[in-house]
């Protein structure tokens, strides 16, 4: 059996920035240990396998140890794959997932995550958490599936050297750290290392998690966000009330297939 298999750099204005991720388009569903098997294989945070449903889509998403309920950058990959090497001529893809319907809209060479806000409360602040980042926030929030935590500035988030032995203890998914931005509304990191994603270079779903807060705490809708890993990433962030919207470009690195 053979599986056609696409690379793409996700939130990136060029190669070799942004996340890149692997989309695989089976013909019918792969057992969960086959799906996490080429995950492990292709070593990239997140795998997305996308099977035709009708006239849309069902997607998931794996990272080299588990599978995961949602992923933004990989969802923005496999749109990225439909709308520009599978012929799909709508403006709006439709995928079911894990996380209820998400949709992909294409605005001349932008793509629009469209997914379901998170829900912030405030956390408690443990010491693994400061430990693991060797830093203290100045404040915590707990969310659907991750820590938020925010310093001060853009300067402090770039200096943190996490400790990711201490950090893979923290129970949730990962670790969002974000402050205000020098040339952006705000900057974030991710750190997941319960995962095998010790640092995620651009992470649309924590952006549900981060969307939410800066919209309340700036009083803006809509908001341009960096997120500063060493391959680093823009997104174009609208809070929509329930949902919110992360817009970003993505380019193709490889064309291939899978021998099964």
């Amino acid at each position: 059996m053979k599986l056609p298999i696409y690379q793409i750099d996700a939130f990136a204005g060029r190669l070799f920035s942004g996340n890149p991720a692997a989309v695989v388009f089976p013909e019918s569903e792969l057992p969960p240990e086959m799906m996490q098997a080429i995950a492990v294989e292709n070593n990239l945070a997140e795998t997305a396998f996308v099977l035709a449903d009708g006239a849309n889509y069902k997607i998931r998403w794996f990272t080299p140890t588990a599978e995961v309920d949602l992923c933004g950058h990989a969802t923005l990959a496999g749109a990225h794959v439909l709308f520009n090497h599978l012929g799909y001529s709508p403006d709006t893809v439709s995928f079911s997932s894990k996380s209820g319907p998400l949709y992909v809209r294409k605005e001349e060479e932008i793509l629009y995550l469209n997914f379901p806000a998170d829900t912030l409360q405030v956390a408690e602040l443990t010491e693994d958490i400061i430990n693991g980042l060797g830093a203290r926030p100045i404040e915590i929030y707990k969310g659907r599936d991750d820590y938020l935590a925010l310093f001060n500035s853009e300067k402090d988030i770039s200096l943190l050297s996490p400790n990711m032995d201490i950090l893979y203890r923290v129970t949730l998914r990962g670790v969002i750290v974000s402050a205000p931005g020098n040339e952006s509304d705000f900057v974030s990191r991710f750190f997941a290392p319960r995962l095998g994603i010790p640092e995620d270079p651009v992470t649309g779903s924590a952006h549900t998690t981060l969307i939410p807060y800066w919209s309340g705490k700036l009083g803006k809708q809509q908001l341009f966000a960096r997120q500063i890993s060493k391959r680093g990433g823009e997104l174009m962030c609208k809070d929509l009330g329930k949902r919110v919207e992360i817009g970003g470009r993505a380019i193709t690195y490889l064309v291939g297939e899978i021998y099964l």
